[in-house]
């Protein structure tokens, strides 16, 4: 299959793969796609949900309430090693 590529999308194809995270041209089009298979999945309370969370952090960002990357990353590895300890536990 060939595909004709407008300028506006061959420009976006470029410039993700000049960010160095994609392979190809076809690489960038098939995690696009299969990105937009997995979201056409979700249901509609997932969406809800993740929306929820977007409008939160945004609601926090405009109070003045974000934490710096040091104490979010500590914040992610605690998290990760609580869900490894459930599950363990569970074992």
């Amino acid at each position: 299959m060939q595909l004709n590529v407008p300028p506006d999308l061959e420009a976006l194809i470029k410039k993700r793969l000049s960010s160095g995270g994609y392979t190809s041209a076809e690489d960038v089009l098939r995690r696009a796609l299969e990105a937009q298979d997995a979201q056409e999945s979700w249901t509609d309370e997932e969406r809800r949900a993740l929306s929820a969370h977007i409008e939160e952090g945004y609601l926090q960002a405009e109070r003045g309430e974000l934490i710096d990357g040091t104490e979010a990353q500590r914040d992610i590895q605690a998290m990760k090693d609580n869900w490894h300890r459930e599950r363990s536990s569970k074992q």
